[in-house]
């Protein structure tokens, strides 16, 4: 089992940054693939970013260049540093966490955090 608390979520200013935590709790954190996602109410939930167990990171486009995905294995936490953002970055953001077999592939991950909302006003 696998227990995700987010944390660092805020009002921020249009061109502001956050830096979201996300604290594991568990067994194995370090072989578990991480990824960040958001949701407004009402729409789907959209991947934002991942992190593999070895560190490899991925962005969707609308975030590439803007958002740093990172992980620190002996805190069991993993970060998204959200720079340069826009109002459309208003969301709930919730981390997520797959361990091996990986499923995350297709979209399926086995434990998710409760979200963390993001605001950002123009």
């Amino acid at each position: 089992q696998v227990q995700l608390v987010e944390s660092g979520g805020g009002l921020v200013q249009a061109g502001g940054s956050l830096r979201l935590s996300c604290a594991a709790s568990g067994s194995a954190f370090s072989s578990n693939a991480m990824g960040w996602y958001r949701q407004a109410p009402g729409k789907q939930r959209d991947l934002v970013a991942t992190i593999t167990s070895d560190g490899r990171t991925d962005y969707a486009d609308s975030v590439k260049g803007r958002f740093t995905i990172s992980r620190d294995t002996a805190k069991n936490t993993v970060y998204l540093l959200m720079n340069s953002l826009k109002p459309e970055d208003t969301d709930v953001y919730s981390c997520a966490a797959d361990p091996p077999p990986y499923s995350y592939y297709w979209g399926k991950w086995d434990y998710w955090g409760q979200g963390t909302q993001v605001t950002v006003s123009s």
